[in-house]
């Protein structure tokens, strides 16, 4: 078998003295202090890979930084989640509550604007849809109550007592059918009987044909009926309808029936005019010296 030409004893030689001659070069380009010059080669030869390991590091640290931060999150709108959540079952637990505070405020200033000595009382039942039926109040004949007293609210009329009995009384609302509340106009002060004709509405009849009305006019109490004063508001018209011999005025009631809770009763036979109060005394404020 021949030998290889390269491992051949002139090849050996001359592999031998070209590595001598890179091993000079090598030495020359070095020089006399070589581990500087190594360090250096060796951190510039490093220092992309440094670079990206760097970076590799910084991206993980904000990277699992972010995923705590996202868990921090969600956990805290988690958190408020349930808290809306919680503040809105409450606030639909209260919503009553804060109506019929509200309606309490309203009536006791309407307690403060009538000059009479009124009674307050509560609904408890909404009975004008069946035969015969009405409003019943939570309190009856034990708080003084008698049968015609008027029932009003912050909005307007809402009907008469009709039956009185110990622990509740039922109201006759004003859109009854057999109800009927003796009223006049506001502008043309011509006067009439209000009669319900269903739920929320009213007719005025008794009118004279060569009256001016218009749609919109609120209608009042007269007193003629010695159940309320004059000029509480019971509604406004909404159609004038001519005949021959009075005018046919439809009228949208102004107390909102299907939503009130409490009402007030004025005493037994109110006088027909009531003068409004006294405004309260203005107070002096003396300036300090």
């Amino acid at each position: 078998m021949k030998r290889r030409r390269w491992w051949s004893p002139a090849a050996r030689r001359r592999w031998a003295i070209a590595l001598l001659f890179a091993g000079h070069l090598v030495w020359v380009a070095v020089g006399s202090v070589p581990r500087d010059r190594w360090e250096r080669w060796t951190a510039s030869l490093s220092a992309p890979g440094r670079s990206l390991s760097g970076w590799f590091e910084g991206w993980q640290a904000r990277r699992s930084q972010r995923v705590r931060d996202l868990g921090r999150a969600r956990a805290e709108v988690d958190h408020l989640r349930r808290e809306v959540e919680a503040l809105r079952l409450e606030a639909q637990r209260q919503a009553p509550r804060r109506v019929e505070a509200e309606e309490a405020v309203r009536l006791l200033g309407l307690q403060r604007q009538v000059p009479l000595e009124t009674t307050g009382a509560r609904l408890v039942a909404d009975l004008r849809r069946a035969s015969f039926g009405g409003l019943i109040l939570d309190r009856g004949s034990e708080a003084g109550f008698v049968a015609d007293q008027g029932v009003i609210c912050p909005e307007g009329v809402v009907g008469r007592l009709w039956a009185v009995a110990p622990g509740q009384a039922s109201v006759l609302p004003v859109d009854a059918h057999n109800a009927s509340v003796g009223v006049m106009l506001a502008r043309s002060r011509a006067t009439g009987v209000l009669q319900g004709t269903g739920p929320g509405r009213a007719a005025v009849r008794y009118v004279g044909p060569q009256e001016v009305v218009q749609v919109g006019e609120p209608v009042l109490t007269s007193g003629l009926d010695r159940v309320f004063p004059r000029g509480l508001l019971v509604g406004h018209v909404t159609a004038v309808r001519p005949r021959e011999r009075e005018l046919a005025l439809e009228v949208a009631l102004a107390a909102p029936l299907d939503k009130i809770h409490l009402v007030l009763l004025l005493p037994p036979k109110p006088p027909i005019q009531v003068e409004p109060p006294p405004p309260p005394p203005e107070t002096e404020t003396q300036e300090a010296p």
